[in-house]
């Protein structure tokens, strides 16, 4: 096995601790962190990737997103949330920054108008 591939997967690893975090602490998000872990295992070997995606933390936070067909709004309004959280932080501690707040701004923007209008939105799925 190459250094690369042992790489990927201790990142991978990472990635799915975080998102499992994520998924029960409001303040992190596990979406990100999920999908690191999926790039992750799917680069590093195909068993892990496998298990990665029939894990119920992968179905209920990223397939959907991942197949293409979006998001529920739940989902979307979480990660919206988070972001604004932890970018607020940044941005009150730029206080002597200007420039720095503009970008953190504009990249606020950008993430707002990512999640409205480009990922789609789904209805949730009921089970049954």
């Amino acid at each position: 096995m190459s250094i690369k591939k042992i790489i990927y997967i201790i990142i991978g690893c990472i990635g799915v601790g975080l998102g499992a975090i994520g998924a029960i602490v409001p303040m992190i998000p596990a979406f990100p962190f999920l999908l690191l872990a999926a790039f992750c295992f799917g680069k590093s070997s195909e068993r892990l990737n496998n298990w990665f995606i029939s894990t119920k933390l992968y179905k209920d936070n990223l397939e959907s997103y991942v197949q293409g067909r979006g998001m529920t709004w739940k989902t979307k309004i979480r990660i919206m949330i988070t972001v604004t959280v932890l970018m607020s932080i940044g941005f009150i501690m730029m206080s002597r920054v200007p420039v720095g707040r503009i970008v953190l701004a504009c990249v606020w923007l950008f993430h707002i108008f990512y999640f409205m209008l480009g990922v789609k939105t789904i209805e949730p799925e009921t089970e049954g």
